[in-house]
């Protein structure tokens, strides 16, 4: 391994679990480092993410990882400084500012993380740490389920619930990017924040329905579930489509004619995040941060996405950004 000599690099603060439950079992607790194997790099986590997999990851509520994968550091997506690389370190080289989304094999939410090969993507001087640390689960969750699972292209069009949140207000800005329509549903106090990303109509989703003014749509880009998925079938078009990161209705969209996707959990994709890095640093995409906090108030941290609807994305910070 080659290493900077600034501080150790054995030991990281992490926010990890040893049980499921509630927010009790999150704790932020010293674990050692393993060594790098060929092609791995270590870096210095400026900013991690908090998102909605976390807490269901803590209460045990995510599939891919049961009780024997336990204990469990938390984290999907971070951005830092590369401190140390293994043997065949690829491109990276120390000091160079990258951000992931990694795998559920190691947790983000660390003041070391390891990134295996191919998962770095080189952060530009153009963007901040603290935006590339908060954007790539919820750029990939957006960018997938648009593109890769709905299929979205330009002249087409669009509703997406839950527009001014981390994922969906990135969904936004991608579809117009794309050139399509977007019809999008957010509260009142968001309404002028989604309109600003650019949004052809917001509708206020508790004080109106969004059946009234969407129609014949292409594509539904569903976060929400329950009854609100249950209404958007019929803004489709026969042969539309409705993605959603929750379960989908089949007898719903049986009823209507329309298509659905299994359930899907976004995946790690370089490529994709690197393009939707390379947008932001071009300014096509501007990433809203709703929130602050220090590693050590992960709970607070937690609470508050979980409970408060923010505006845009929720991070921690390691005292780089």
């Amino acid at each position: 391994m080659s290493e900077t000599d600034q501080t150790d690099l054995t030991t990281a603060r992490a926010v990890r679990i040893e049980r499921f439950g509630g927010p009790d079992v999150i704790a932020v607790a010293n674990i050692a480092v393993p060594e790098l194997a060929p092609g791995e790099i270590l870096v210095r986590m400026a900013v991690a993410s908090i998102n909605p997999v976390d807490w269901k990851i803590a209460e045990g509520k995510y599939p891919p990882l049961g009780e024997d994968k336990l204990p469990i550091v938390l984290g999907r997506d971070l951005s830092g400084t590369v401190v140390a690389v293994g043997a065949s370190g690829g491109d990276a080289a120390i000091g160079d500012r990258v951000c992931a989304f990694i795998d559920t094999d190691r947790g983000a939410q660390s003041t070391l993380a390891v990134l295996k090969p191919g998962e770095a993507v080189a952060v530009p001087q153009a963007v901040g740490l603290d935006v590339a640390g908060a954007v790539p689960l919820a750029a990939m969750t957006a960018w997938q389920g648009v593109f890769d699972h709905g299929g979205l292209d330009a002249g087409q069009s669009i509703l997406i619930h839950g527009a001014a949140g981390g994922v969906g207000h990135i969904a936004v800005q991608l579809a117009k990017w794309k050139g399509a329509r977007v019809v999008a549903t957010a509260s009142e106090k968001d309404l002028d924040f989604v309109r600003s990303l650019g949004a052809d109509v917001v509708v206020d989703y508790k004080n109106e329905r969004f059946e009234d003014v969407a129609s014949g749509l292409d594509m539904v880009f569903d976060t929400q579930g329950g009854e609100t998925q249950d209404r958007s079938f019929a803004v489709l078009r026969k042969g539309g489509i409705l993605v959603s990161t929750l379960d989908p209705n089949e007898q719903k969209a049986a009823e209507h004619d329309v298509r659905t996707v299994p359930r899907w959990h976004a995946q790690p994709d370089a490529t994709a995040l690197a393009q939707v890095i390379a947008l932001i640093a071009a300014g096509s995409i501007v990433v809203t941060i709703a929130k602050r906090f220090p590693l050590e108030a992960v709970r607070d941290a937690q609470a508050y996405a979980q409970n408060e609807h923010p505006r845009g994305k929720v991070i921690l910070t390691n005292g780089q950004a």
